[in-house]
């Protein structure tokens, strides 16, 4: 399944540091792979599930558990190569991916930006489910091989069969899913427009996500009998996931709408420069004499060299401000936080995104300072567009 975010981009199918909501197991093709407490649970409750059905097959006594739980970790092997196809798919169009990280129902691959074209949005989504229907065809191959009265022919008919169901459950055509990333793309290509397609394959997604939940009761209704425990909580599940996962998809489609609005140079603060020895409260008199919003602090030969802080300038009492060099409020400037004043939109937020701050120094081509611009106004901007 796949899913554009924060736009970072991830993609989704049905972190030893840790990482967020995961333990990290192991570095693939470049790629950090995180597991969360999640998927120990779905493990059990599959060791437990498939038990039985080992067990009839092979009459292994316990050690029949320790051929489910063998299926339950390569059901997730296979997960994350489907989860590898997306992210070796999005590195071939230059998209840079963050991590991989398995769950409860799945797996999700974070990828850093949206494709550029609905091609690429398309190659991207179909990858995964792709590499599922070839795992599920080889394994089926293999199971014709193997005698199925065994612990290997049970494994091979067991997994490309839930393979299968894979790349079915990923093609059904509603966002967060791989089919929805597809229906997205054939919508754009069409519209031209991609807000178009995923607003589109987000609402499409809701449904498959309501149908999903309603369908243990509709086939209850249907044949007149009581609905399955296990399978109201199952659908509820997936369909909640589906949904919440369309809404959000459609959430950052709004989001996404407000970004070309957000343009360094109009949302600027106006600065002074002073140097570093100039007391506090000297400079705050020329900021205010300015009317500007923040302030330069630059060397002897007026290159600027760190930006003040409103944080650190409110921390220093006022009967220390004439005493008080304004350097010592002031943070050093870094490549990492001078921007182009005419820095706008994605690109924008993105420089952001990677390097945080409170505080970014504009700069002109010819590398003057034009401004100061601050996360706040950036962030009161952004909410302030929609």
């Amino acid at each position: 399944m796949t899913e554009q975010g924060r736009t970072p981009r991830q993609t989704r199918t049905t972190s030893s540091s840790r990482g967020r909501g995961g333990i990290r197991i192991v570095t693939l093709l470049g790629v950090p792979v995180y597991v969360t407490p999640s998927w120990l649970l779905i493990a059990v409750i599959i060791t437990v599930l498939y038990q039985p059905m080992v067990e009839r097959a092979l009459h292994l006594g316990p050690a029949s558990y320790l051929v489910a739980l063998a299926f339950a970790v390569l059901l997730y092997v296979s997960v994350l190569i489907h989860e590898l196809a997306h992210c070796v798919a999005a590195r071939s169009f230059g998209l840079p991916v963050r991590r991989i990280t398995l769950y409860m129902l799945g797996g999700v691959s974070e990828i850093e930006r949206e494709a550029q074209t609905p091609g690429r949005e398309f190659w991207v989504a179909f990858s995964g489910p792709l590499l599922s229907a070839v795992l599920a065809g080889g394994g089926f191959v293999v199971y014709l091989l193997v005698d199925p009265a065994t612990v290997v022919g049970v494994l091979v008919w067991q997994l490309w069969v839930a393979n299968l169901l894979v790349t079915v459950f990923n093609l059904l055509p509603g966002l967060p899913l791989d089919g929805g990333r597809i229906l997205r793309a054939g919508v754009w290509a069409v519209t031209r427009r991609p807000h178009s397609g995923t607003v589109a394959a987000a609402w499409v997604g809701r449904g498959l996500g309501a149908l999903i939940i309603a369908l243990p009761f509709v086939y209850a209704v249907w044949l007149g009998v009581a609905p399955s425990l296990f399978g109201m909580l199952w659908s509820v599940l997936l369909g909640a996931f589906i949904w919440m996962g369309a809404s959000s998809s459609l959430r950052n489609a709004q989001l996404r709408q407000r970004i070309p609005a957000i343009r360094a140079r109009l949302l600027a603060r106006r600065a002074v420069l002073v140097i570093g020895d100039t007391p506090l409260a000297e400079a705050l008199r020329q900021r205010a004499v300015a009317d500007a919003g923040a302030i330069i602090v630059t060397d002897s030969l007026g290159t600027p060299t760190s930006l003040v802080s409103d944080t650190a300038v409110s921390a220093v009492p006022e009967p220390r401000r004439p005493w008080l060099p304004v350097a010592n409020t002031a943070r050093a400037i870094v490549p990492e936080i001078v921007l182009s004043a005419d820095s706008s939109g994605e690109e924008l937020l993105r420089a952001m995104h990677d390097y945080p701050s409170a505080e970014y120094l504009l700069v002109e081509a010819d590398g003057s300072p034009y401004g100061v611009l601050i996360a706040a106004d950036v962030n009161r901007a952004f909410a302030a567009a929609g």
